[in-house]
């Protein structure tokens, strides 16, 4: 019996491969049966992404998308995806009034131009698989359902990507590509990590207990439900906005 769920046979590229929510994703595509092509800016850390990889084939690529070069590096390299995982992106909170036009720039650049820019070149350059192919774009909470206090334009470049998620879903549906968001809540990366440098830890326990879950989710639990998205159990499911929140947006 076929299943649905398996990503056998398929080739995925994921950018943003090298930490966090993007290396959780390789890990578990490669685990499904996929050929990996991962990318970030970090070749060491990269490198150690591709050693926990099951399988063969793996590819990485040292690539900065925010730079032209990058993204033509990176679309040279791939052939007939059947997936493409937009997952590069940065934290950033800063109360709106202490924002330049240079920071916002810079925060719009990283969290939703890198993906789009690269998006539209995989598309333009016919990368996709033609026999039916997933998109899925890393998108957040925040902005698309609610915010917080010093995330004002971080909210506004992860609203964009999931209003690019839209209109692509709609745009690339003739050329059978399957175009998707999910927007998790808090997630245990190193990102969350880095806030004990401003908030205590009590705070972030405290903070935790808000989710009706208790806790934040982790990297793994985002990318299960990526790897859904990119099988062929979701190939009906496009323009659509998955929320892995812990219920955190039913309070």
């Amino acid at each position: 019996m076929t299943n649905p769920f398996s990503l056998s046979n398929k080739t995925i590229l994921v950018t943003g491969a090298s930490s966090g929510i993007g290396k959780a994703i390789a890990i578990e595509c490669a685990g499904l049966g996929a050929t990996l092509v991962i990318t970030g800016r970090n070749e060491e850390r990269l490198q150690a992404t591709q050693a926990l990889l099951q399988g063969n084939g793996h590819a990485i690529i040292v690539a900065d998308l925010n730079l032209p070069q990058g993204v033509e590096k990176v679309v040279a390299h791939c052939t007939a995806l059947s997936g493409v995982v937009f997952c590069a992106g940065v934290g950033a909170s800063l109360p709106f009034p202490f924002y330049t036009n240079d920071k916002m720039k810079t925060v719009m650049e990283n969290n939703f131009f890198l993906s789009a820019n690269l998006c539209l070149e995989l598309v333009k350059n016919k990368k996709m698989d033609r026999d039916g192919s997933s998109m899925v774009f890393i998108s957040s909470i925040s902005g698309t359902l609610v915010s917080y206090p010093g995330n004002a334009v971080y909210s506004a470049a992860k609203a964009a990507l999931y209003g690019l998620v839209k209109g692509i879903a709609i745009d690339l549906a003739p050329k059978r590509i399957r175009v998707n968001a999910v927007s998790p809540a808090m997630i245990e990366t190193p990102m969350v990590d880095a806030l004990e440098e401003k908030v205590t830890k009590e705070m972030l326990e405290a903070d935790r207990k808000r989710y009706p879950l208790g806790r934040y989710g982790t990297p793994q639990e985002v990318a299960y439900a990526v790897a859904y998205l990119l099988s062929d159990a979701a190939k009906w499911t496009t323009g659509t906005n998955l929320i892995i929140d812990g219920g955190f947006t039913l309070l």
